[in-house]
């Protein structure tokens, strides 16, 4: 299983949830996992989502997550779920 995980963060607005899984979907990602809290108006999401469907690579994902995040006003990244444990490792 090709694993990632995307965190969105911004000033929190309508419509963002929606552009990221309308994303997803248009894509083949499916979404495993997802959690969102909104903390003094500012919003926050973590997702892991599965591409083994997708034809598209990380690096690919990335820029196009980048490209909505900045039209809709968020900060949005993804990286290799593997990376990500790797890295967060107490």
């Amino acid at each position: 299983m090709n694993k990632t995980v995307v965190t969105v963060v911004g000033k929190d607005r309508v419509g963002i949830i929606a552009k990221i899984c309308t994303y997803m979907a248009e894509n083949q990602i499916n979404i495993l996992d997802i959690s969102q809290t909104i903390v003094s108006g500012y919003f926050n999401m973590m997702m892991i989502t599965e591409s083994d469907y997708t034809v598209k690579d990380v690096s690919t994902m990335a820029q196009e997550l980048e490209k909505i995040g900045n039209e809709i006003g968020v900060r949005v990244n993804i990286q290799n779920a593997e990376i990500f444990e790797k890295m967060h490792r107490i």
